[in-house]
Formats: structure tokens, sequence, C-alpha cells
């Protein structure tokens, strides 16, 4: 039988911990794979009308900032995998896991000033689960590796590559490129990175196909890197 996805809601319910206070799975995929839609709607149906258990941590509050990228010279390879903050995600999901008595705050990033923000996400203690997603989960390079070790399960987003490049291209032009400035985005430092991160699909506890995967909901602002 295919993969649905309430199927992905009774995988993710088994990962809650029965010995340990809170679980973490990882959501990857290439650029506009629909990695975002997938956490915000797995988080939105597990909690359901009652008091939140699951919380959604996004990657992309550890992109660096653009004054920074402009001292290191990355402004142009934004969103490559050494314009993150690896370590201080890597971090953040120790943290996540280890201090469960007291609110942990994560960051965000604000899509429409391309910017990360501190302090935006707060995670109580009576979350349970925790969703992060992200580009490079599965990367075992650097800092990286940190990253999966932190995680119970990552699964691995997979659409066909022409609706991913469209949703991509149309995600750009929604947030303030014109047409051809976010193909040309797309087509070379979005494509470079959606290369890599192909490279570790096999890496993943799970491939979710297009089929599992909720519409993406359009014109939403809090979508970021899915």
């Amino acid at each position: 039988m295919p993969l649905t996805f309430d199927d992905l809601l009774i995988r993710a319910r088994a990962l809650l911990p029965g010995n340990r206070p809170r679980a973490l799975l990882g959501i990857a995929g290439s650029p506009g794979s629909g990695k975002t839609t997938l956490a915000e709607r797995l988080v939105r149906e597990l909690n359901g009308a009652g008091e939140p258990w699951a919380a959604h941590v996004p990657m992309d509050g550890f992109h660096l900032a653009d004054v920074e990228l402009d001292r290191l010279g990355r402004r142009g390879r934004k969103g490559a995998p050494d314009t993150f903050d690896a370590a201080g995600y890597a971090a953040l999901l120790r943290r996540l896991r280890e201090e469960t008595d007291e609110i942990v705050y994560a960051p965000g990033f604000e899509r429409v000033l391309e910017q990360p923000i501190a302090g935006a996400i707060p995670v109580p203690p009576g979350i349970r689960l925790v969703v992060t997603e992200g580009n490079y989960l599965l990367l075992g390079t650097g800092s990286w590796a940190r990253v999966r070790a932190a995680l119970d399960e990552v699964w691995f987003c997979e659409i066909d590559e022409q609706e991913r490049i469209r949703r991509l291209v149309a995600r750009h032009e929604e947030f303030g490129k014109d047409h051809a400035t976010a193909v040309a985005w797309v087509s070379g430092t979005d494509q470079r990175n959606a290369d890599l991160v192909a490279t570790t699909r096999d890496r993943a506890d799970l491939v979710v196909p297009v089929g599992a995967l909720p519409a993406p909901e359009e014109n939403s602002a809090a979508r970021a890197g899915g």
C-alpha cells in the first residue's frame, strides 16, 4: 500500500518517548520539497484542539545574518551548508533533548527580511515531540554530523523535480524577487544545494513520497525552507 499522511501521523506518535521526556523528529529534503508544509501539518494534526505537546522548530533560524555573510564573502551562496551556524543548531537540539524542565527558546527566520530572529520560538516543558526540518539534517560533514546524531528519526521528502523547481521559483517571487532573478537563483545557488541534499537521501529512516505530503499552503508568510 502507498504511504499516506495518516501513516506519517502514526509513525510520529510512535516516536513518543517511554523512559525519556522528549523525542526529536527531523524532516530533510531539497529546497522546495515540502519540508516545512509537512512539519507544520504534522504538528497541527498531532496537537489537535488540546494542550500542545508537539512543536515545530525549523533549522532556518540558524542562517547567518547577511552582515556576517558579507564579511565572509558568502552572501551570493546564501543557503549553502557553510552559511548556517551548524554547531549552534546541533547545540540547540542537544538542549531540546536534555533541558526539559524549562522553556528553551529557538531562533526563527523572517522570510520577508531574509534574516534570523533570535528567541522567536518557545519550546515549553510540556512538549514531548519536537519536529525540526531543513536541508542538511542528513549531511555527514563537520558539525552537521552532530545534527543527525541528535535526532531519533529523519525523514526525507521527495517530489517531482519540475514541481519542486516550480514551487521554489514561486516562493522566491512571493518574497520579492522578480521572475528572472528567481529563476536564476533557483537554477544556480538553490540547485547546487539541492544536488548536495539529494546525495544524503539514503541516510534517511524514511523516504516520504509526494503522495503522502500535504498540499502546500499558498501565500503563507510563515513558510521557511520547505
